[in-house]
């Protein structure tokens, strides 16, 4: 049995109206007692009926910061005790329109919230997400990595010219940051990958979001970049608890700190992607378009989840085809972003 520390008292998620921290703000409602802080400058987080609801609940506080601010880290207060810094400019659509500002804002933040815990709540723990672009680039540059890809991949930006690799760069220098700095202030906290985590409320950059959308609105010809890609998918409840179970773990306590793929050990085409949400929505398209993924984009990903079962006792819940069905509905719902 993993040892457990005792359920945290008060939470700082950043990034808190977006994708991950939404439903992970959810999950920790009903896994611990603590009270929740929910902070966001809602740039990409968005105040729709859900979120409104979500902090409505009186063990939860919303706070309109600019992370990026270092005087606004004074209004955050003392006495966390768990802090998931989310807070971060994602989606591939603004790694090409801005990526100095991906740039700024992750790195910024992630000093800021860093030198903010170090000196107000030194005894807090932090998760920092990273991303498995951080190492997107090995495939490339080496030619293989081994699959399932463990942690200690060499992390490769392999075109400092493309606008795409800003993301992937502000991780892997943001995972540096949380190494040297948590060992040089002797902070405890981890690093995790998430791997494709999908689900309602996602935003409508990504792949499944950007599929389900077309499927629902019958679009034939239907056009399908990089069909013979490869990812493992994760679903957001399964990866908001492995989350929480990283963080409760005496095991992720140590120096230096860990870095955790979190993911699923299945991997799935985009075709067979399609091929599930068409099964789903009941329909096939008269005429199924093949085109080749967008520059820079990974052929293959699978993450090795070793590490996250062994530390965390983790393994996942819902099943594929679940998810999906959860996720299609949702966004057969909400087919526009300010609904």
């Amino acid at each position: 049995m993993m040892n457990r520390m005792a359920a945290p008292e008060k939470i700082l998620i950043t990034g808190g109206a977006g994708f991950i921290g939404y439903h992970l703000a959810r999950h920790l409602l009903t896994a611990t007692k603590a009270d929740l802080v929910s902070a966001d400058n809602l740039q990409r987080g968005r105040m729709d009926d859900a979120f409104d609801k979500l902090i409505a609940n009186p063990r939860v506080r919303f706070m309109a910061l600019d992370l990026t601010n270092a005087a606004a880290y004074g209004e955050l207060g003392t006495g966390f005790t768990h802090i998931y810094h989310l807070a971060a400019i994602n989606g591939t659509k603004n790694f090409y329109e801005m990526p100095h500002e991906v740039l700024r804002i992750n790195i910024l933040s992630l000093f800021f919230v860093l030198d903010w815990m170090r000196a107000q709540n030194p005894g807090a723990k932090i998760c920092f997400t990273s991303s498995n672009e951080a190492y997107a680039g090995g495939l490339h540059a080496f030619g293989a990595l081994p699959f399932p890809t463990p942690e200690a991949v060499p992390l490769v930006i392999e075109d400092p010219y493309n606008p795409r690799w800003s993301y992937a760069g502000t991780k892997l220098i943001g995972e540096q940051i949380m190494i040297h700095y948590a060992t040089k202030y002797g902070l405890r906290g981890l690093v995790v990958r998430p791997h494709n985590f999908y689900g309602p409320r996602a935003g409508y950059e990504h792949v499944i979001p950007q599929l389900s959308l077309r499927i629902a609105s019958r679009e034939d010809p239907f056009a399908l970049m990089g069909a013979d890609e490869t990812r493992s998918f994760c679903y957001i409840e399964d990866a908001v608890r492995a989350m929480r179970m990283l963080m409760e773990s005496s095991a992720t306590d140590g120096q230096p700190i860990e870095t955790v793929h979190i993911g699923d050990r299945n991997e799935v085409s985009v075709a067979a992607l399609a091929d599930a949400l068409f099964a789903i929505a009941g329909w096939t398209p008269r005429e199924l378009v093949r085109k080749p993924a967008p520059a820079g984009s990974v052929k293959r990903r699978l993450p090795d989840i070793t590490k996250l079962e062994r530390l965390a006792g983790w393994r996942p819940e819902i099943p594929f085809e679940e998810g999906l069905r959860r996720t299609y509905e949702w966004y057969k719902d909400h087919p526009n972003k300010t609904e």
